[in-house]
């Protein structure tokens, strides 16, 4: 059996993963930012040239790139053709990387497939073969299905419901794996799970981090300014409606796979794992 831990941002997602990692000590466990099979937050997406060009420009730490890096096999079809090149992608998990050179992250980011980085067939296509490949067993995903895809749907691409929920559809077909479960923690009331961890998430001086930063996403996307979310009020609507279309998606797309579990007040025990 697979899992993906899915659910908004507060909901436990971290706790649950930490769990189950601990109740399940022979699964694999793929976190935010770890290199993983069908998802690529945080994580760069190179080409052979780019990739080559990265080494050059951070040799001093060339070494700790190549340690962080999977190289994969992609096809791509070429112009009005049906033939398939094979490309090599370099899969780059900068953000394991510590290191105190400037701009190092900020310039690594530029590679990620998110945040209008690729256009839309292009983000379909990256997301469709990947999981097309998957094929893995005893695996636990922390936000590998819903969150980093949906959020760059509806904030960047601004897709409509309805046309999420058709990719998802899509997806569901390209998934040749059929032994997973899709854990989804929700969140009864949003305002007061987001108020917990914009008090959480502070430095050793009690100064917000996180909430500053994801105001400041949800403001300058495209989908924040069209709408003109901003502040608190903003973002609760915004988790609001993506918590609505993930349980929709759970229950249209996914009904053999879903299981919800009320976020923070359940028992692992009692799961059906």
């Amino acid at each position: 059996m697979n899992y993906f831990i899915e659910g908004i941002q507060g909901a436990g997602k971290s706790t649950l993963v930490s769990r189950l990692a601990e109740k399940l000590p022979e699964y694999h466990v793929f976190r935010e930012g770890d290199y993983n099979p069908v998802e690529l937050a945080w994580c760069s997406y190179l080409t052979k040239e780019q990739y080559e060009a990265v080494l050059s420009r951070y040799a001093e730490i060339a070494d700790e790139i190549k340690a962080n890096t999977t190289v994969e096999r992609v096809f791509t079809t070429s112009g009005m053709s049906a033939d398939r090149n094979a490309e090599d992608r370099y899969v780059l998990t900068y953000t394991r990387i510590l290191t105190d050179i400037p701009g190092f992250h900020k310039d690594l980011e530029q590679y990620e497939i998110y945040n209008d980085r690729v256009d839309r067939e292009t983000f379909k296509q990256i997301i469709f073969s990947r999981y097309a490949k998957w094929h893995g067993d005893n695996q636990v995903f922390e936000c590998s299905i819903f969150q980093n895809i949906v959020e760059n749907q509806i904030l960047f691409f601004e897709m409509t419901d309805e046309e999420i929920v058709e990719f998802y559809k899509e997806l569901a077909q390209v998934i040749q794996v059929e032994n997973y479960k899709i854990l989804y923690l929700d969140v009864p009331w949003v305002a007061g799970a987001l108020e917990i961890i914009r008090k959480e998430r502070v430095d050793a001086e009690g100064n917000e981090m996180w909430f500053p930063l994801m105001l400041g996403f949800l403001e300058n996307c495209p989908h924040g300014k069209k709408l003109g979310l901003k502040g608190f009020d903003g973002l609760v609507k915004h988790l609001e409606h993506r918590k609505t279309l993930e349980l929709r998606i759970l229950q249209e797309v996914f009904p053999e796979h879903a299981v919800i579990l009320p976020s923070k007040e359940y028992d692992l025990e009692n799961v059906n794992l």
